[in-house]
């Protein structure tokens, strides 16, 4: 019968073990020097070797022939250990055998004597899941067992043992093992079992399974059973890389605040079955990879990705700022919370967007530093940021920037107002639809747009539609114009404003003061 890969490749001896010599170089010299404890304990994450050492060290306590600290794995009683036939090791699971009758029984068995080994070995895995009541019953026979009993307890969960428990045995702590051990053992099956495995795809099972050699060995298994040429490609497929375009979609529409598009998505990931949980812990683990590539120079090490997903981010990455991102996160953690508080999840979820495609909508703390982090960026690059949106039925102050210098400019017709409306999707894309049949002229120290829109005066005086214009153009032409509008039949809907005495340039502290009371948050000298 087919044997599993973690399973037929477990260590047999503490040689074999990877990624833990600082327990298993212990181990052999305890039993070297024969100073063995009556009690251990083994404590890590799932995967790392805990139960293998366990049965190692089982072995090697009763081993006929001991070589340098590891069993023999020859002899008779070695032998009929790892076959089952020498009862005198014995493995108990303790998430089904967690009473306390359970435990009087196993104080009971312990008092006899071995039956063909020098030790009675008690193994007990998950040791955490032991009821109060057993772990009392525990407590006297752990303390002072018989000279003929081991016991070696194994758990994930070692905060969840009493201190009672803690002090009388003696603890060893598995760490993760590193992507470079478990890269190396993938290439050493690999040679046994006879197929390949190309160094970028063991790289990347070894991420994947986060230090856990069983998880790379299951997801190697899963691998080989689609194809013995095992590649990079073949392990992002296998383990659920691919599909994910929905997450840069949508992190696409945050920062572009196309609310629109993204409940559109939303919804089509609805209809599709795809679970509102699932997609917010997906979104979150995204946005926690752009947060690791805006704080560390090498981020390859800490994302599990592909090579070409991981530059698909970097280039997100490069379009947010960190205090952005961390504004999001603190979002989606907290919609994620109310998602396990079983509300309707899509609502949930679709109120989540809105808030961060619309961040005006939030009046949170967290929106409101946000807001003046962004103020406080506009200082430092010398570029007054947008005023508070009107809300409906108000204007707001037309004038938002430095005026032009006051010696004319070229007139002429403007060129370059297509990439200047490329240029304002980014900052604005209904504006930008609404300006798409438009053209535009240079007169003096004005842009002259013509326009069949007789409310595009009224539009761009509407919220902060002027000054995402103005910074457009800006963007551009790098020259601050003012703004007006002509009608395309010639007839003017809205004569251009006559040109005004340049103001003296504005105070950055004055202007950042001014924009953050207009937020509600006072600032004193």
């Amino acid at each position: 019968m087919y044997r599993a890969l973690y399973r037929k490749w477990r260590p047999q001896t503490f040689s074999d073990v990877v990624g833990q010599n600082h327990i298993t170089v212990t181990l052999q010299n305890e039993l070297k020097a024969g100073k063995l404890a009556h009690a251990y304990l083994f404590t890590g994450s799932r995967g790392t070797g805990k139960t293998s050492c366990a049965k190692i060290l089982a072995k090697a306590v009763n081993c006929e022939n001991l070589i340098d600290g590891n069993p023999c794995n020859e002899c008779e009683v070695c032998r009929g250990i790892d076959s089952g036939a020498i009862l005198d090791v014995v493995e108990i699971d303790a998430a089904s055998n967690n009473g306390v009758d359970n435990i009087r029984d196993l104080r009971e068995e312990a008092n006899y004597t071995p039956v063909r080994a020098k030790y009675r070995v008690y193994i007990i895995d998950e040791v955490h899941m032991l009821s109060v009541g057993a772990f009392n019953a525990l407590l006297k026979t752990l303390e002072e067992p018989p000279e003929h009993v081991k016991f070696i307890l194994a758990t994930t969960e070692v905060h969840k043992l009493p201190a009672t428990i803690l002090s009388r045995c003696q603890r060893f702590d598995f760490k993760r093992i590193e992507p470079d051990d478990i890269a190396g053992r993938i290439n050493e099956v690999a040679a046994g079992e006879g197929f390949t495995v190309d160094n970028e795809a063991a790289m990347l099972i070894a991420r994947v399974a986060d230090g856990g050699m069983r998880d790379a060995l299951s997801l190697l298994d899963q691998c080989v059973g689609q194809s013995e040429n095992i590649t990079a490609q073949l392990v992002s497929n296998v383990a659920g890389f691919t599909g994910r375009d929905h997450l840069f979609a949508l992190a696409d529409c945050i920062k572009k605040g196309d609310c629109a598009r993204a409940l559109a998505i939303i919804n089509e990931l609805h209809n599709s079955s795809c679970d509102m949980e699932r997609l917010c812990n997906q979104l979150i683990e995204h946005y926690r990879n752009l947060m690791i590539i805006r704080s560390v120079n090498e981020p390859a090490g800490l994302i599990v990705c592909t090579a070409s997903e991981l530059k698909q981010m970097e280039d997100q990455a490069l379009s947010y700022t960190l205090e952005h991102i961390m504004y999001i996160l603190g979002v989606l953690e907290s919609t994620s919370g109310n998602l396990r508080r079983g509300l309707n999840r899509r609502v949930e979820t679709e109120m989540a967007f809105v808030r961060l495609c619309s961040p005006n909508l939030d009046s949170s703390i967290d929106a409101l530093l946000k807001r003046v982090s962004a103020l406080e960026n506009s200082v430092r690059s010398g570029v007054v940021a947008a005023k508070p949106v009107a809300q409906p039925g108000e204007t707001q102050a037309e004038e938002v920037a430095t005026p032009a210098a006051p010696e004319m400019l070229p007139d002429g017709e403007m060129g370059c107002w297509p990439d200047v409306l490329e240029n304002l999707k980014n900052l604005n894309r209904p504006l930008a639809g609404i300006l798409g049949n438009s053209t535009a002229c240079v007169q003096g120290n004005h842009i002259v747009i013509y326009s069949d829109n007789d409310s595009l005066m009224s539009i761009l005086k509407t919220n902060n539609n002027s000054v995402d214009l103005r910074h457009a153009i800006f963007n551009i032409t790098g020259i601050k114009y003012k703004i007006g509008v002509n009608k395309i039949s010639g007839q003017p809907a809205q004569a251009p404003p006559p040109p005004e005495e340049p103001a003296p340039p504005a105070d950055p502290l004055a202007s950042f003061i001014a924009q953050a009371e207009g937020y509600g948050i006072k600032i004193t000298n």
